[in-house]
Parts: C-alpha cells; sequence; structure tokens
C-alpha cells in the first residue's frame, strides 16, 4: 500500500526545517499518517468522490484513533495508515461529520506514532507561521503562514463561520494536519483554492477545518453517533458568483432531482426568505425544520418565476454505515 503516497515529496526550500520553529518538528510531523480509503462502487459518493481516496490523517491519542477530513473515509470500507517509516496499519472509520466535515478512524493494531495535543486556532493571527503535515514525513509537510480567516461556503450545501487560510498550499491537502507555532493542533486542511496576491498572480492555498470545532462532537464521532440533528438537505450543488445563487447541478436520487430541479436554475428564496448567497440559501433551508419537511423554493428558469415544493432529506440516510468493529 505505500506505493500510493511513496512517489512525491515536497521540494526542499518548501519543506518545515529544524530550529524554524520552537518545538520538536520532527517529532511533531511523525504524528501524521499518509491514509488510503476504499469505497464501494455502488456508494452514494463513488461517482463524485471516486472509488479510492488518498490523503492524510493525524493521531489524537495513544488508543490510534485518527482525525482526518471526512470526505476521505465517507462510506469506506477499507482504510489502511501509513507511517513515516512506511508501516502500514489497517483502520476502520469511527464516524464523519457532515456539519464539520471532519472524520475518525481507529487503528486496527497498535499504531506506532505519537499522539498530537489539540490547539486552539483563534490564538494564531495572520502571518503566524505553521506546518501543514501529512504522511509522517518532513518531505511530505509544507512550511506555511497563515494568511487569513474568513467564513466559507460549498458548493455541496456545506458552510463554516470561520475557516482558515494558508499558504503556499500543500499538494495533496486532503486530511493534513495544520500544526501551529506552539507544536499543537490547528485544523484540518480539507480543499485548495485560489486567491489573488498583491502582486496580481493567482495563486494556490489551502483552506483548513478549525479544530476548535472537533471537542463538541468528538465523543460522538469515536462511537459513530450523530452529534446533532441532522440538517435539511436539497442535493444540490450551487454557485453565488455574481450576486445570485445558481444551481450547477443536483444530485442523482436526491431531493432537487426528485423536484426536477435543473442546472441554472437561480434560487431567489427559501419559504419567502429572499436569498442572493450560498450562506444565506443554506442558512435559510436549515432553519425550515428538521428533514423530511417540504420548503418552498422560489426559482427563475429562463425568464421565468415560479415556486417549487420540495420535500428536504437527512443526507445521512443516502450513505453507506461504517462496518463495525
Amino acid at each position: 500500500m505505500e506505493s500510493d503516497l511513496d512517489d512525491w515529496s515536497i521540494p526542499a526550500e518548501f519543506r518545515p526545517k529544524p530550529g524554524e520553529f520552537p518545538f520538536e518538528v520532527a517529532w511533531a510531523v511523525s504524528a501524521t499518517v499518509g491514509l488510503r480509503a476504499t469505497v464501494p462502487s455502488d456508494a452514494f459518493t463513488a461517482a463524485a468522490l471516486g472509488s479510492e481516496r488518498i490523503g492524510h490523517g493525524v493521531a489524537i491519542d495513544g488508543e490510534g484513533t485518527v482525525l482526518t477530513i471526512g470526505y476521505l473515509i465517507t462510506e469506506a470500507d477499507k482504510v489502511w495508515l501509513t507511517t513515516g517509516e512506511r508501516d502500514v496499519i489497517p483502520a476502520y472509520v469511527l464516524g464523519v461529520d457532515q456539519e464539520t466535515g471532519f472524520g475518525l478512524v481507529r487503528a486496527l493494531q497498535p499504531l506506532p506514532v505519537p499522539s498530537i495535543d489539540i490547539g486552539n486556532s483563534r490564538r494564531i493571527e495572520a502571518g503566524d507561521p505553521a506546518i501543514v503535515a501529512g504522511g509522517g514525513r518532513l518531505d511530505r509537510s509544507v512550511s506555511a503562514r497563515l494568511v487569513g480567516r474568513q467564513q466559507f461556503a460549498g458548493y455541496w450545501e456545506y458552510v463554516l463561520d470561520e475557516a482558515l487560510f494558508t499558504a503556499p498550499a500543500h499538494p495533496l491537502w486532503s486530511g493534513a494536519a495544520l500544526i501551529a507555532g506552539d507544536g499543537k493542533l490547528a485544523g484540518i486542511t480539507s480543499l485548495q483554492l485560489h486567491q489573488r496576491s498583491r502582486e496580481g498572480k493567482v495563486v494556490p492555498i489551502n483552506m483548513v477545518v478549525p479544530i476548535e470545532l472537533l471537542p463538541p462532537i468528538l465523543e460522538d464521532l469515536k462511537v459513530g453517533r450523530p452529534s446533532a440533528r441532522p440538517l435539511p438537505w436539497l442535493g444540490v450543488l450551487a454557485d453565488d458568483s455574481w450576486d445570485k445563487v445558481t444551481l450547477l447541478g443536483a444530485t442523482p436520487g436526491g431531493p432537487a432531482q426528485r423536484a426536477e430541479l435543473r442546472k441554472d436554475d437561480v434560487i431567489l428564496a427559501v419559504d419567502g426568505t429572499k436569498v442572493s448567497t450560498l450562506p444565506e440559501f443554506y442558512r435559510a433551508l436549515w432553519s425550515v425544520g428538521a428533514p423530511g419537511e417540504k420548503t418552498c423554493l422560489t426559482v427563475e428558469r429562463e425568464g421565468d418565476v415560479f415556486d417549487v415544493t420540495v420535500t428536504t432529506r437527512d443526507r445521512r440516510s443516502y450513505l453507506k454505515t461504517p462496518i463495525l468493529h
């Protein structure tokens, strides 16, 4: 299994270096692992996310519990962890939290890596140094800085009130650990995005889920129990460019497709509440009530404006559940 993550490395000039931080850099990075997951071909997320997913995770206790980004392990039936010493350890999924994006797995054998302490990303300020670490090795990790924090909305019905953004970007970012200047875990990397620099160049950055979202849900995640009531879900992909919410598509078999919503439909309102951004759209939807209730969307399509009634669902009801161990 190690070959999946064994044929690449970060250029030397971008790696964290001993003495650059006030803690033992190699030791902190060694708490991370490579992660490979396979998903059944008939899984709900297989078409969008693939049946084989590769990224990283980080050990957060001495019991083999590894924190990663949830989309890597959603519906996974097999998981392998690869340490910096190239030990390959089988693992299984504990749980995925759809609201934060965090996922947990547990090693099926003793995991020969240290665990990292959970920190507080609110103490990090723009410009502060950090490490985006993966694979348990310095040559799989990037010396980075926090470039900002702000609300983030994803096209897949996802909102973070305050996401973190780092640069330079890690090239294999999924599930990489953000290690703050105090040597503690500050977040888990989710995406690569782009922003325009002061010189006018478009440069890649990483979006990171802040670690303070983990403690309130950690014990529930460890036993695969939902940490809160599920949010109503439409199964849409959406964009809010040009100050309007436009559908990019609908998930096959999801509520929006069943209601015959289409690509390029513009959502003007949810139950009479006008929306023009993704956060407004999602929060209006989530305020409707529990999954299974009907909501009225005001839609503009090719110049016509009309209402569509959609029965929301619990996103988790479409997913294969983890295999218990």
